[in-house]
């Protein structure tokens, strides 16, 4: 009950004053979206009817108890079925709930209407971070949580967007219709931004699709509300909204950085190098599971350190990077990452937290081996 007179007195506030509801702690995120916006206001009035009716049937039976209470001297009455009182608060209820339905409906047909996107994002999600394919501007990218190990360990101070800050935020134009097409890779997920009132889950093998167009430039964050394993909290969702120069400016600096990892593949790197690039890929890609220290979760997820992989024939090694090991919760990297990516990471595992076997891979190697996985899957 506490909670809807919390919620009640909320909505109260909405006639009085926007900007104090929008800030309410028991309120909807402040809206960004056309459709948010329709959203925060239906969610209002639903919140007002259901206190109209909470007034008018606790007063009605409060009423009742007080005045015809035992102790002032009424009798219970003793009486049958109305066919007047019986037909008034079927009608009365049915009424109420067509007009609640109405605006309902329209609501949502809104939001399930995806025709004529300005662009599409395809949004999949993997555990335990999201991609971004940009199918109209030929751009695609990872989005890592960007936390600081140290904070969800509890030996840093927390920063201002603790677990909802990423390495590669989500960038779209302002005033433009986007339509999202959301699928998973392994598990079901579930992308979820509120003050665009969007959440769509994302499931393996499916397309689901979902739109939003947002009318202020800023930054907006949401994250996965699909319970999706160990990390599940540790995958948001960034979105920034920017004017059209700069998204174009963007896509453009996308496009180089995708040049630039491109030429990346024939480079011959020194150890030095793989190594430093191979930390930040462990950080954003292993650490979740495998700690930041290599040690493993004892019993769920095994150690780097010290491991017959690890310390084994690199060839072995790579293959168990890009290939996973299939019935278990180590998933193949080589979808995911790019070939100077994959040596510097499986260089850095060989070195790292005392291994010192000092040798490395080559982004060279990584291609001839997804050549010869490739040939051997085209002859079965």
């Amino acid at each position: 009950m506490k909670g809807t007179w919390q919620s009640g007195v909320g909505a109260l506030a909405l006639v009085g004053s926007g900007t104090a509801l929008a800030d309410y702690a028991y309120n909807l995120q402040t809206p960004a979206s056309g459709v948010a916006q329709d959203v925060f206001q239906l969610h209002n009035l639903i919140m007002l009817v259901c206190l109209g009716i909470f007034v008018v049937v606790f007063t009605a039976m409060f009423y009742s108890l007080w005045k015809h209470r035992k102790s002032v001297g009424h009798q219970a009455a003793h009486f049958h079925e109305n066919t007047t009182v019986e037909v008034i608060w079927t009608v009365i209820p049915f009424i109420i709930l067509v007009g609640m339905a109405y605006p309902a409906a329209r609501v949502v047909i809104d939001m399930k209407d995806t025709s004529s996107p300005d662009m599409t994002v395809k949004v999949t999600g993997f555990q335990w971070k999201w991609r971004y394919d940009y199918l109209n501007d030929g751009i695609g990218f990872y989005s890592n949580l960007s936390t600081p190990r140290q904070q969800i360990d509890g030996t840093a101070v927390k920063g201002e967007h603790y677990l909802l800050e990423v390495d590669e935020p989500m960038v779209v134009p302002v005033g433009k219709r986007v339509r999202l097409l959301v699928t998973a890779n392994d598990v079901i997920h579930s992308w979820w931004l509120p003050a665009f009132s969007v959440k769509q889950d994302g499931i393996p093998g499916f397309i689901r699709d979902s739109w939003f167009k947002a009318d202020q430039i800023g930054t907006y964050r949401g994250q996965c509300a699909e319970l999706c394993g160990k990390e599940h909290g540790f995958m948001p969702i960034v979105v920034e909204v920017v004017s059209e120069p700069d998204y174009q400016a963007w896509v453009a600096k996308k496009k180089g950085a995708a040049q630039t990892a491109a030429a990346d593949h024939g480079r011959i790197f020194e150890i030095a190098e793989l190594m430093a690039r191979g930390e930040k890929a462990y950080q954003a890609n292993c650490a979740a599971c495998h700690q930041e220290n290599g040690m493993g979760l004892p019993g769920t997820f095994p150690a780097i350190r010290g491991s017959r992989v690890a310390t084994g024939p690199i060839a072995d090694h790579i293959k168990v990077v890009m290939n996973g090991r299939p019935g278990t919760a180590m998933a193949a990297f080589g979808p995911r990452l790019s070939d100077a990516d994959i040596a510097a990471v499986v260089t850095y595992q060989r070195n790292a937290w005392g291994n010192k076997m000092g040798d490395l891979a080559q982004p060279a190697e990584i291609a001839a081996t997804r050549l010869r996985v490739a040939k051997a899957s085209a002859t079965q």
